[in-house]
């Protein structure tokens, strides 16, 4: 039941930490001269998961590797102190320690990759986090929607870095990228990223709303542009969130501008990852996609909550062969 240090490793060892992308100039002929293949993307993405799969000990291994992916996340209108005072204490022990005994990872130290709140509560979770080297991320600028005044938007930054925040989570305004208004999303983007200073700014783009994916990798390619350190799909708030197809588009359009700029950007996928095998499948398509260094922290997050519980019941069948009711794993 065990898991080796060569499966936990997936593949060859990250090299060092990475310069963080300090964006370029907007280059619109780039941008504009875009075109995505709708019908090679959803072929691509239907046959991701039936040609790669992990089993066994290897598929324990991704998923301890998942769990240090997760933003564990509440955007709740009824969170509370004590809420995310369990889910920072959930987050710094995500397994359970007999599980993790069983499976010989108990002195990894696994912890979750973020915690990621509204401002209101950016303070308590500082406060719960503190030492541990967890980051907290605040999600900004008006979430979900991106229609509060422009003022408003950066100050709401500017408060959370000055709480104890060290990622940002922006989103874009919708209806620059859909008029097609390049220049004035690309300087809104680096007002943001200067009000985030030394913080890390997490661009969401709410790609449900954008209507295509043209509009989804140039978007990309302009957050990359204005400074982004990650592209996230989606607020979780939309209709249509984290899919497959608009993810490859995504990851595709990082590949591009690290090709072109030498530049590596992060990616989180967010919203509608719910179960261990959703979390698998984007790994496959990112390590695929952008290779091995992709699948660390720096590089990779899943936005969700209830996806963590779904991994440690998968752990634990993969400890006694047997599944347990999904209210045995809570988050809090």
């Amino acid at each position: 039941m065990r898991v080796s240090t060569e499966a936990w490793h997936v593949g060859e060892a990250p090299v060092g930490a990475l310069p963080r992308n300090p964006g370029t100039e907007l280059m619109l002929d780039w941008v504009q001269a875009a075109r995505v293949n709708r019908s090679a993307v959803e072929r691509r993405t239907s046959t991701l998961t039936t040609r790669r799969s992990v089993k066994k000990q290897w598929q324990a291994a991704w998923l301890l590797k998942a769990i240090t992916l997760i933003d564990l996340t509440t955007l709740s209108g009824d969170d509370t102190p004590g809420r995310v005072r369990r889910l920072c204490a959930k987050a710094l022990n995500p397994v359970r320690r007999d599980l993790l005994e069983e499976l010989g990872v108990a002195d990894l130290g696994l912890t979750v990759g973020a915690v990621c709140v509204y401002h209101e509560m950016v303070p308590v979770a500082v406060q719960a986090l503190r030492g541990s080297g967890v980051p907290v991320a605040a999600v900004s600028t008006g979430f979900p929607a991106g229609l509060s005044p422009f003022a408003t938007r950066v100050e709401e930054i500017v408060r959370s870095v000055a709480a104890g925040a060290t990622e940002i989570d922006v989103v874009i305004s919708r209806r620059l990228a859909l008029t097609h208004d390049w220049q004035g999303l690309y300087d809104e983007l680096r007002s943001f990223r200067e009000a985030c200073g030394e913080a890390h700014m997490k661009v969401i783009l709410a790609t449900g709303e954008l209507g295509t994916l043209r509009n989804v990798y140039r978007a990309s390619l302009v957050a990359m542009m204005a400074g982004a350190d990650f592209i996230k799909t989606s607020t979780g708030k939309e209709s249509v969130n984290a899919t497959l197809p608009v993810s490859l588009t995504m990851v595709r359009a990082i590949r591009d501008y690290h090709e072109r700029t030498g530049f590596a950007v992060g990616f989180k996928p967010a919203g509608g990852l719910r179960t261990a095998k959703d979390a698998l499948a984007w790994m496959i398509l990112v390590r695929e996609e952008l290779g091995r260094r992709w699948l660390e922290p720096d590089l990779l997050r899943f936005g969700a909550s209830s996806l963590l519980a779904d991994i440690e019941r998968q752990l634990e069948h993969h400890v006694t062969g047997r599944y347990s009711a999904f209210h045995r794993h809570p988050l809090g």
